[in-house]
């Protein structure tokens, strides 16, 4: 999934999880867009401080 539809779903009610179920992608309460272990909760941003870049391939993220 490409940046713009990641956010767009989670905006719209959507799940959208990398690499597999057990990560989810939150907005955060300061409009922050992250990743998050289910497990564990450790998360990190979605994208570097650029806000464009993203942390992992597009390619691993899907709806949930």
């Amino acid at each position: 999934m490409k940046l713009e539809e990641i956010k767009r779903a989670i905006e719209h009610g959507g799940r959208v999880h990398w690499h597999h179920s057990g990560y989810e992608v939150i907005k955060d309460k300061l409009g922050k867009f992250l990743i998050v272990c289910l497990d564990n909760q450790s998360c990190w941003g979605l994208t570097w401080i650029d806000g464009e870049t993203m942390n992992e391939k597009e390619e691993d993220f899907f709806l949930g």
